[in-house]
């Protein structure tokens, strides 16, 4: 189990960095046309590993239906939101409201699975919003220093959000591993035809010559976008949603220190209350304290 929470760190790691990571790419390449050359470099690096691991196969008919409808929210929509409003946004802050992520698939699932919610969610969903608002109030416009780019970085999530409820209920075949490799490809080409559709100039991918850029654009592609998220559906598989809910949190923490580090961004008090406030929002709103509440009550049952 030990080795399952490092690899957890690693993963919440390397998608906090990748935050920063992102930042800086879509400063330099159009988002959208980067976004398409990314995600397929990822979606490749996911099929070469199942093919090693024996897993890889050609879905089957009825398979490919499931593959495309979550694409669209999973893929498309998600990575296109994220690329354009960070670019259009600091670093900071597309970290706390990505942050959120936890919240708002607990939201989604409470509409449109009609999961149950305690009270005790209720406040953490409210925290969580809460430290969003709180954390974008550091300009000297107050809640108008929100912008556009803060806005469709939580469309970003949202889009993701409601794919993942929809993985749930239509339950594909195939291995989740293996599925994300095939949505990913099939999603970055339809996000490089958006591209070229908005006047994306090609060209400007031969800005990853470049061999800073080529090594930040490898280290999104393949170590956080493809390791990660096959690493973190494996150890979800195998300790549970609740308690790799927890390690969310550390993503949010990484991603601010990326961006001070990194982005040479400013870190402000406001930033830091936000932080806590979406810290036990995450906690609270995903039933992590609920669950370990449990967890504890059983325990000590067993004692007595």
């Amino acid at each position: 189990m030990i080795r399952i929470y490092i690899l957890l760190l690693l993963v919440m790691l390397m998608w906090g960095l990748n935050v920063s990571a992102l930042k800086t790419l879509v400063d330099a390449i159009d988002p959208m046309l980067l976004t398409s050359f990314r995600i397929f470099t990822a979606g490749v690096a996911v099929l070469i590993a199942c093919g090693i691991m024996g897993i890889l196969r050609w879905p089957y008919k009825h398979e490919w239906l499931t593959i495309f409808s979550i694409a669209i929210f999973n893929v498309i929509l998600h990575h296109i939101f994220i690329a354009v409003g960070l670019e259009m946004t600091t670093g900071v802050n597309a970290s706390l409201i990505l942050g959120l992520t936890p919240l708002v698939t607990m939201m989604m699932a409470v509409v449109f699975l009609r999961q149950h919610v305690t009270w005790l969610r209720v406040v953490g969903f409210i925290l969580g919003f809460l430290g969003v608002v709180v954390a974008n109030m550091s300009g000297a416009g107050g809640l108008g220093a929100i912008t556009i780019g803060d806005f469709i970085v939580f469309l970003g999530i949202l889009v993701q959000g409601f794919s993942f409820v929809m993985i749930s209920k239509l339950k594909p075949t195939f291995d989740p591993r293996l599925a994300t490799g095939y949505m990913m490809v099939i999603g970055s080409v339809f996000i490089f035809i958006i591209s070229q559709a908005f006047g994306s100039e090609v060209q400007e991918i031969t800005s990853l010559l470049d061999w800073k850029l080529a090594l930040v654009f490898l280290f999104s592609a393949i170590m956080a976008t493809a390791f990660g998220h096959m690493t973190y559906n494996f150890a979800t598989k195998q300790v549970g949603p609740a308690e790799t809910a927890i390690f969310i949190n550390l993503n949010t923490l990484f991603a601010i220190i990326g961006s001070a580090v990194f982005l040479n961004e400013v870190i402000t008090m406001n930033h830091l209350a936000g932080f806590v406030l979406i810290l036990f929002g995450v906690f609270i709103g995903t039933g992590a304290l609920e669950y370990l509440m449990l967890k504890r009550k059983k325990t000590q049952n067993k004692v007595s």
